[in-house]
């Protein structure tokens, strides 16, 4: 995680952001996100529409060298990299990765994602799949987080192993 910080801060503009990248990953992604400054505006209501628009704004005018340093870290790191801006109470993902993941399920299983098929919820076992994945995020993330952070907790005590791992 920290060579993926470090490459990246290195290589994004120090004027692009407020504050450093954060950067997430998985086996086949890289997220670059950035928090944007919130434009200077008079009407409360127009915050939405002003944050929006420097999102929008900030897209267009990096999108050359977004796509440059992509290039540079999808060959170094070997993982697809996806840029995402926040702005204010705003958030927009600029380009994200659709990977298929294959999983093997049982009648009960296949029959509640064709119900969901059904329903209109969804218009394909992936995406019904999709849809109950986003389902448990939203309502389990509490939960979520506290496996996350049990699992990094696990890998620190892995890496300081016996010596005889090393």
């Amino acid at each position: 995680m920290h060579e993926l910080s470090a490459w990246f801060a290195g290589n994004i503009a120090d004027d692009w952001f407020t504050e450093p990248a954060s950067i997430t990953f998985d086996r086949d992604e890289i997220v670059v996100s950035g928090a944007l400054p919130m434009p200077k505006i008079d009407v409360e209501a127009d915050a939405t529409i002003a944050a929006n628009e420097r999102m929008n704004s900030f897209r267009l005018t990096t999108r050359d060298d977004r796509i440059a340093i992509a290039a540079r870290a999808e060959a170094h790191f070997q993982r697809k990299v996806s840029w995402a801006v926040v702005c204010g109470a705003e958030a927009m993902d600029y380009t994200v990765a659709s990977v298929p993941v294959m999983t093997r399920l049982h009648m009960e299983e296949r029959q509640l994602l064709d119900t969901l098929i059904d329903a209109g919820v969804a218009r394909s076992r992936s995406e019904a799949l999709a849809w109950a994945v986003r389902l448990v995020a939203d309502n389990e993330a509490e939960w979520i987080d506290k496996l996350r952070n049990a699992m990094s907790e696990v890998e620190e005590i892995r890496n300081e192993g016996p010596a005889s791992r090393k």
